[in-house]
C-alpha cells in the first residue's frame, strides 16, 4: 500500500458536511469544503445563507493506507471514500484547486439542484400583480428571473418574473 497521499472525496450523513470537516480537521488532516452563498428560499425572509457547492460530500488528502483510511472514516458523520471495486479513487488536485477558484469568487454558482425549476413544470406566480397566476415553466433569463407560458384562450403569452415570486406546482394540481 501506498503512503502517497491524495485528495478523495467522502461522502457524508445527511447535513454532516460542516462536522464532518470540522472533525477531519481537528485530526490535522487536509479537508476541503466548497461553499456558495445561495439567497434564502423562505417566504419571511430573504437572507444570503452559506451552503456546501456538494450536499452530501467533504473532500480529503489523505492515503489509502488502511491506518489512514480508517481514521478518515472514523470520524462522526463520515460515510465512506467514494471509489469503486478496486478502491478509493482519488480526485485529480487541478479540480480541487479550480473548485477552489470557483468559490473563492463573489459570483454566483450555478449548480445542479440549484434549478429548481425545469423546463415544463407547472407554476404560479405567487406576490406580485400577477400573484394566483398559473403557467407552465420555460427558462431562466438573467439573473433571478424567470419566464412562464400562460396558456390563454389557447393562445400563449410569455411573461418574465421574479423567481422569488415563483413557485412549483405538484403534478396533481397543474
Amino acid at each position: 500500500m501506498s503512503n502517497e497521499t491524495n485528495w478523495f472525496a467522502l461522502l457524508t450523513r445527511s447535513n454532516y458536511e460542516n462536522i464532518v470537516y470540522d472533525g477531519i480537521r481537528q485530526k490535522r488532516i487536509e479537508a476541503f469544503l466548497p461553499r456558495i452563498k445561495t439567497k434564502s428560499r423562505r417566504r419571511d425572509r430573504h437572507i444570503m445563507l452559506e451552503r456546501p457547492l456538494f450536499p452530501g460530500y467533504v473532500f480529503v488528502k489523505t492515503s489509502i493506507y488502511p491506518p489512514d483510511h480508517l481514521n478518515v472514516l472514523k470520524t462522526v458523520g463520515a460515510v465512506r471514500i467514494l471509489g469503486n471495486t478496486k478502491g478509493p479513487v482519488p480526485v485529480a488536485s487541478g479540480q480541487i484547486e479550480s473548485l477552489r477558484i470557483l468559490t473563492s469568487t463573489e459570483m454566483d454558482v450555478i449548480t445542479g439542484d440549484s434549478a429548481r425549476l425545469k423546463q415544463g413544470d407547472p407554476v404560479m406566480i405567487t406576490e406580485g400583480p400577477m400573484a394566483g397566476l398559473r403557467g407552465e415553466f420555460v427558462q431562466y433569463k438573467g439573473k433571478s428571473r424567470v419566464v412562464i407560458h400562460v396558456d390563454a384562450l389557447r393562445q400563449f403569452a410569455g411573461i418574465e418574473v421574479e423567481e422569488d415570486n415563483v413557485e412549483k406546482l405538484p403534478d396533481i394540481l397543474a
